[in-house]
């Protein structure tokens, strides 16, 4: 019973940690290591590769979809969906900014 009781302390204390988690790190100056430099050395080395990699298999699927897509007439909307978010992220965002939405 007292286990139990720890268990449900412990997960609501968990869960107030996942909710006031975004509140904390939207409070820093835009930056997610709190160095600018460092958000650009972990945008090089880390999400750049992981977004062109999300690119090309988004461009894997869109070719796999031709078929299902191109009788419907959503050829624009898949492209658009599966190939333009992930190469914005990869090609068009600043380096180091990841709250900016290009698109």
């Amino acid at each position: 019973m007292n286990a139990m009781v720890g268990r449900r302390v412990m997960a609501g204390l968990l869960a107030v940690s996942f909710i006031l988690s975004p509140v904390t790190t939207s409070a820093q100056d835009d930056t997610i290591t709190g160095d600018k430099g460092s958000d650009m050395l972990v945008d090089l080395v880390l999400v750049r590769p992981i977004s062109l990699a999300a690119t090309l298999i988004g461009m894997a699927a869109f070719v796999v979809s031709l078929p299902f897509t191109i009788p419907s007439n959503s050829v624009k909307d898949a492209g658009e969906n599966m190939i333009v978010p992930p190469a914005s992220a990869t090609f068009k965002r600043p380096l180091g900014e990841f709250n900016e939405n290009t698109r």
